[in-house]
């Protein structure tokens, strides 16, 4: 009998009390592998450590100031001993076989190196999934038509969309010592960034079932504005360097992509319009018509941003 893999879990922590004891529980439930799980604190005000201290003695903790989850992620990789490493975030959730199904994948791929899963988007402020909706999705689990989805050399699709969701990636540890880690100049988008350059290096096995719960808290539908277009920053730093063509020689569509770049510049001009920023949402809007020069919400929010009270113009 082989031995078991050894897997770190890497969680990053912030003021995540309600709910890190039932992603614990999820992610210490699983088998197949030897699991190292660490939690890293990012500055937590609320009683996150007291929690994981008093329930969880066999999770490694490490305790910083807060400076932002790639950070965070990035001193639990520092300190991980695992030959492979998984993320989850401190309110997600695992189920049942999700490391079991990913090294499975992994097994049938000649020299892969990284796998994620299909996922749920959960809607809850509850800590633990209701088994109501653990024996629904358990049904379907075997309907692999419902849960497909792009897998192997994703350098391609990746620019055209994030793909890969985090609390679902299996990675082996050599390999973020190729590719780098996360980049802590981005506040967000830094797990798309770095997906893409492992998409260089590896094929990327999906497993065409949901073995995670990506939580959406009804209360944060709302969101504060982010200070950059993350999303086109990282499409563009990722075409500059290697262009349009992945490593097994497939080639994104040009069109395709250009249309994803100018939009992610005029969502991104919108919300500025939304609040106020005529200025900026201008200089938004012509980067969208830069990349594009056919792109219509383009043109329609460089005019909006004229208008002398944009943000209630329709």
């Amino acid at each position: 009998m082989s031995a078991l893999h050894r897997v770190s879990v890497v969680i990053p922590c912030f003021n995540a009390e309600p709910y890190i004891a039932a992603t614990l529980r999820s992610v210490l439930g699983q088998t197949g592998a030897e699991l190292e799980v660490i939690v890293v604190d990012d500055g937590s005000t609320d009683d996150s450590v007291a929690r994981i201290e008093r329930e969880f003695p066999q999770v490694r903790l490490i305790r910083r100031a807060n400076a932002g989850v790639a950070a965070a992620r990035n001193a639990g990789i520092a300190a991980a001993t695992g030959d492979w490493v998984a993320f989850c975030d401190a309110d997600d959730i695992w189920l049942p076989g999700k490391l079991s199904a990913q090294f499975e994948a992994i097994a049938a791929s000649q020299g892969c190196r990284m796998s994620y899963t299909a996922w749920y988007v959960w809607t809850s402020a509850e800590p633990q999934p209701d088994p109501a909706l653990l024996q629904h999705l358990a049904a379907e689990s075997g309907q692999a038509a419902k849960w497909t989805g792009a897998t192997g050399w994703l350098y391609p699709e990746l620019l055209l969309d994030c793909v890969v969701w985090t609390s679902t990636v299996l990675v082996q540890r050599s390999l973020l010592d190729e590719t780098g880690v996360f980049d802590t100049e981005l506040r967000i988008g830094e797990d798309y960034d770095l997906w893409l350059r492992t998409s260089r290096v590896t094929s990327i096995e999906r497993v065409s079932r949901p073995l995670a719960l990506y939580r959406q808290h009804p209360a944060s539908i709302t969101r504060s504005m982010p200070s950059d277009n993350y999303r086109g920053r990282v499409v563009q730093r990722a075409l500059d360097v290697w262009g349009l063509a992945g490593p097994d020689g497939r080639q994104a569509d040009a069109a395709a992509v250009r249309n994803g770049l100018a939009g992610s510049w005029s969502e991104f001009a919108y919300a500025q319009l939304e609040a106020g920023q005529r200025h900026a949402a201008r200089r938004s809007a012509r980067e969208a018509l830069r990349v594009r020069p056919g792109h219509w919400l383009g043109w329609k929010l460089l005019l909006r941003s004229w208008l002398p009270d944009a943000r209630r113009s329709s």
